[in-house]
């Protein structure tokens, strides 16, 4: 974790050339996020920057497919829709669950769904 007066030692440097607010700073600081979290937010939203796996997701925001009906619903193989798969329930964004020979995915949770979701109004609305 970066030390946070090194910071501030910065922001002083910088203070002759622009006014800055040290209190305002040294409050920011204690609430942004930490390197190791804004790491892991990198590799969730890089996963995401795949547009395969975002019609997975889009698929499964309205129901719960087998591997077989969730490559045939994106036209990709099932082995591709897999490998995928994998990815997306290493970062927690689907879940399976198995009836019998079965093995069913959907969104991991309503947060999922809710980003899939945001995300999506968000690039529909006009300028």
């Amino acid at each position: 974790m970066s030390n946070p007066d090194v910071a501030i030692s910065t922001v002083e440097q910088c203070a002759d050339s622009h006014p800055v607010n040290l209190n305002n700073v040294r409050s920011l600081q204690r609430d942004l996020l930490s390197v190791e979290k804004s790491q892991r937010m990198a590799e969730f939203f890089s996963l995401l920057g795949d547009a395969n796996r975002l019609r997975i997701l889009s698929a499964l925001s309205v129901q719960e497919l087998c591997v077989c009906d969730l490559a045939a619903a994106v036209k990709m193989t099932e082995s591709a829709v897999s490998h995928q798969l994998r990815a997306l329930r290493s970062m927690r964004l689907v879940g399976y669950r198995k009836q019998g020979r079965n093995v069913f995915y959907s969104l991991k949770d309503h947060h999922v769904f809710n980003l899939y979701r945001e995300v999506a109004e968000h690039l529909d609305e006009e300028e």
